[in-house]
């Protein structure tokens, strides 16, 4: 039975069919759904991101101790309702911009458990954070921690900071999101000796408090091996600083990284097992350097939102060129999942109005926007019969789909509609054309 779901691209335990042949999520009818609410639509499963959020900050207190930290990735999925579910879930989150801080703030979410990122926080980045109660914040970087401490000297507080740095690891993934190189944007690099330095000048500032280090080695990782060579370089290099500087960090943050499915070919990748693993891992390396273990912080983000995700689309032009290629055009594109035009990233793409019918056409599913690139995926199976008005389902679209749409060719950005015990609410209305002229002067 479960190769028969796969091979109808069921990817996940909440999708299903109805005796009508049209693809439901959380039991709910897609069909009925698109009428309701329109499309372009992003749906989201509430009960299974919560689910998710359970199942991690479970694993990792059971690995790390009560102290283990598991941190939402804003930039995966950023609107009110997913910072409420966080707040209610326990969950810290980390954040890059002043408008998830907004956002966030917005919602109720207490900043004094969210990290702040990002490799260039302006001087107007730093006093907002700072003024809004944010935790930690990651330094990126020298020049970002000086002017943490000339802000924070202005305020007459201290400021717990986290450096981050580069372990020097490829984790062999999309080149766009490799962030753990040496020669990475990202990061000072412990290679070189930056690291070191950036501790020594850290340490020597009266309004930062330095709690620990971060790393991050980049998304879509289906290997744990490489969370475990992470954590082999991180506890090494807080033994080093110890003997050298006799500085013992209180937390490492891990970073995020963990693959999801895209397609059927992609691994199912047991969560828990990994961050076990990692637990015992940690544990006797630190017992081996003789240090104690830090706190131990995870940031998903991909992995807590991504498959709790569909969009739907309606099919426009279904063009047929003999002997050369198909296209079905539906009405979002690029504007509402830019990243097969990125890096080509891969998509299950399912005709959900038709679901039980043989898929004997292979054709390209594009947008509507006026650039060759604006694919959703190529090469997809579908059913011959297939023409205007039917329903298009992409997969796995919870993540960086709705926080990277864009209002290209002045295109309206889609509604995110939550799914949750058998009921559906938008918690992102879809905007309008005078939401598109309103900032317009």
């Amino acid at each position: 039975m479960e190769k028969d779901r796969e091979a109808l691209g069921l990817l996940f335990d909440h999708l299903d069919i109805g005796e009508d042949g049209v693809l439901r999520i959380a039991g709910q009818d897609c069909a009925a759904l698109a009428a309701r609410y329109g499309t372009p639509l992003y749906i989201m499963d509430e009960d299974r991101i919560r689910e998710r959020c359970r199942s991690y900050l479970g694993a990792v207190r059971d690995a790390f101790g009560a102290d283990g930290q598991v941190l939402f990735a804003s930039k995966a999925a950023s609107f009110k309702h997913i910072y409420e579910i966080m707040k209610e879930e326990g969950m810290g989150i980390d954040v890059v911009s002043c408008g998830e801080i907004r956002t966030a703030l917005a919602a109720g979410y207490p900043l004094s458990k969210a990290y702040f990122h990002s490799n260039n926080k302006t001087d107007e980045d730093i006093s907002y954070a700072m003024a809004h109660g944010v935790g930690t914040f990651v330094a990126d970087n020298e020049e970002e921690l000086y002017a943490v401490e000339k802000e924070a000297m202005k305020r007459g507080v201290t400021q717990k900071v986290l450096l981050r740095l580069t372990p020097g690891i490829d984790p062999h993934t999309f080149e766009a999101v490799a962030t753990g190189r040496v020669d990475s944007k990202f990061g000072s690099a412990i290679e070189t000796g930056q690291a070191e330095q950036v501790v020594k000048e850290a340490l020597a500032l009266p309004h930062v408090r330095l709690t620990g280090f971060h790393c991050h080695v980049g998304s879509q990782v289906f290997d744990s091996g490489i969370y475990l060579r992470a954590a082999d370089v991180m506890l090494s290099f807080i033994a080093e600083m110890k003997a050298r500087l006799g500085y013992e960090a209180e937390e490492l943050d891990l970073g995020g990284s963990l693959g999801v499915r895209y397609v059927k070919t992609q691994p199912v990748l047991d969560y828990g097992s990994v961050i076990r693993s990692v637990g015992a891992f940690v544990r006797e390396k630190c017992a081996g350097l003789g240090i104690r273990m830090p706190r131990v912080s995870f940031e998903p983000g991909r992995s807590i939102v991504a498959d709790s995700g569909v969009t739907l689309y309606t099919a426009g032009t279904v063009k047929r060129i003999p002997g050369y290629k198909n296209y079905i055009s539906v009405d979002g594109g690029m504007t509402d999942n830019v990243r097969y035009a990125l890096y080509g990233a891969p998509y299950t793409v399912l005709p959900a109005t038709k679901m039980t019918e043989p898929r004997t056409m292979k054709a390209s599913v594009v947008g509507r926007c006026c650039e060759s690139g604006d694919i959703i995926q190529e090469d997809v199976e579908m059913p011959a019969s297939i023409r205007r008005g039917d329903l298009v389902a992409v997969l796995t679209t919870g993540a960086y789909n709705y926080s990277m749409a864009s209002n290209y060719n002045r295109i309206p950005r889609p509604p995110v509609v939550m799914l949750k015990g058998g009921t559906s609410f938008e918690a992102v209305r879809r905007e309008t054309l005078d939401d598109l002229v309103r900032l317009d002067v």
